[in-house]
C-alpha cells in the first residue's frame, strides 16, 4: 500500500509567514529607493510591509491573518487601497520586477511548479490593482472574499460573474 502524500500548500512550500514577511521587507527596501515606484509608497505605514505579507500567506491558502485582523472589511480595505491611484502599467510591471528580484534574493523556492503558482497571482493581482486604481468607489460586495491561490489554479475569465473576487459556487 502506497503512502499518502500530503502536498503542501503554496504558503507552506514557501516556508510560511515568516518567509512572507522578509520578501516584503526586502521588497519595500527597494520601492523606497525606486524612482518609478517611491513616489507612490513614501508615505505609506510602517505597517504597509507586514499587512501585504500577510494578505499573500492568505492568498496563497495560509492563516487567515489579513483578515483576522481586518475583520469582514479585509477584502475592501485591501481593494481600497488602490482606488483612484491611476496606476500605470510601467508602475505595475516594475512592482512586479522587485518583487520577482526580492523572492530570488531572500531564496523563495525556485522551483517551475511554485514559481508559476506564485507569478500567477502575481501578473493576476497586479492587473486587478491597476483595474481597481482606476476606478473612483470600491467595488466590492459582502459577497466578495479575499482569493485563494493553490497549485494550478485558473482564474479565467469565464469563471466569474461580476467581481473577480466573489466566492465560486460549487458546480453540481
Amino acid at each position: 500500500m502506497a503512502d499518502h502524500i500530503q502536498i503542501p500548500t503554496p504558503y507552506e512550500y514557501a516556508g510560511g509567514v515568516e518567509r512572507f514577511e522578509k520578501l516584503t521587507d526586502v521588497f519595500y527596501g527597494k520601492v523606497l529607493q525606486d524612482e518609478i515606484l517611491e513616489p507612490i509608497f513614501r508615505h505609506m505605514s510602517p505597517e504597509h510591509s507586514r499587512h501585504v505579507a500577510h494578505f499573500l500567506a492568505e492568498v496563497f491558502m495560509g492563516p487567515k491573518f489579513y483578515s483576522n485582523e481586518f475583520g469582514d472589511e479585509s477584502l475592501r480595505r485591501m481593494v481600497g487601497k488602490h482606488i483612484g491611484k491611476k496606476l500605470t502599467e510601467q508602475q505595475r510591471k516594475r512592482w512586479v520586477e522587485l518583487l520577482m528580484l526580492s523572492a530570488d534574493e531572500i531564496g523563495l523556492p525556485n522551483d517551475p511548479e511554485f514559481r508559476s503558482v506564485f507569478a500567477g497571482h502575481i501578473e493576476w493581482g497586479t492587473r486587478v490593482a491597476i483595474i481597481n486604481s482606476n476606478l473612483e468607489e470600491n467595488p466590492t460586495t459582502d459577497e466578495e472574499v479575499i482569493p485563494e491561490w493553490g497549485w494550478g489554479e485558473v482564474k479565467g475569465p469565464y469563471e466569474v460573474v461580476g467581481s473577480l473576487f466573489q466566492r465560486k459556487r460549487n458546480k453540481q
